[in-house]
């Protein structure tokens, strides 16, 4: 069965480091386009990241930009998502979400819609 499960999470002062992974099992992720959403209550979902298939590409929110990085490691099989510099309003679950992409297109998703797999979620508390 095709799962992807995210692990990494945790509780982190203000200015810390987290780093979060996403790894699947019954199917490979390099053919896939990979997203990281962050669900904090009161607050819409958002896209925090994302990193296509075959052509490499990544993108960042504005607010992660220059603090968060997006990797693929395809001996494990995972994606890897690193967070410096944790504010608190970095707080949330955050979960992994993958689509498959042909070899002629590899973007991530215009929006979490287009994403068929998903994670169950870690959550990340950055406390003020």
């Amino acid at each position: 069965q095709v799962h992807l499960v995210e692990s990494g999470g945790g509780s982190v002062q203000p200015g810390g480091s987290l780093t979060l992974s996403c790894a699947a099992s019954g199917f490979t992720l390099d053919a896939y386009a990979v997203a990281w959403f962050r669900q904090a209550p009161g607050k819409a979902r958002e896209e925090v990241s994302c990193i296509s298939s075959s052509s490499g590409t990544k993108r960042y929110s504005e607010s992660g930009k220059g603090r968060f990085a997006i990797s693929r490691d395809n001996a494990k099989n995972t994606v890897t998502f690193v967070m410096h510099d944790l504010k608190p309003e970095d707080t949330g679950v955050y979960r992994c979400a993958a689509v498959k992409r042909a070899l002629y297109y590899s973007d991530c998703g215009a929006s979490a819609l287009e994403y068929n797999y998903w994670g169950q979620g870690t959550q990340v508390n950055v406390p003020t």
